[in-house]
């Protein structure tokens, strides 16, 4: 994996702007893909399992409609984020994991975590 800058040298280079080859801020991607209500709450189902079965993830996740939660699937399938299964057994059955993409988001999400606990009380 390609190291691109220490965080003290993101601190100092920050303030000159950082900037992708298209000329975007370099987070904007990834945060236009977990945009949405549901998105990081399914990711997050799925740090707890290997795979999941949609059934867990509409039960694991009150509020939301079967096609809410096909529609963030199919975009964090799109995305590359998770992967799709789906067995052809009696009943058939489908089931989500993450792919290298997904999982590589893992250190991401334990340093939101850490901020979140840190600023709960705020």
């Amino acid at each position: 994996m390609q190291e691109f800058m220490s965080y003290e040298e993101f601190l100092e280079n920050v303030k000159e702007g950082i900037v992708t080859e298209l000329g975007n801020c370099p987070t904007t991607p990834l945060l236009i893909m977990l945009q949405g209500k549901w998105k990081t709450q399914i990711l997050y189902e799925l740090c707890m399992h290997d795979s999941v079965r949609f059934g867990v993830l509409k039960k694991n996740l009150p509020g939301i409609t079967n096609t809410m939660l096909t529609n963030a699937l199919r975009e964090l399938e799109a995305d590359g984020f998770i992967h799709r299964e789906q067995f052809n057994e009696i009943p058939p059955h489908v089931e989500y994991s993450f792919t290298q993409r997904g999982r590589d988001l893992l250190p991401i999400f334990y340093e939101i975590m850490k901020w979140g606990f840190k600023h709960e009380n705020d």
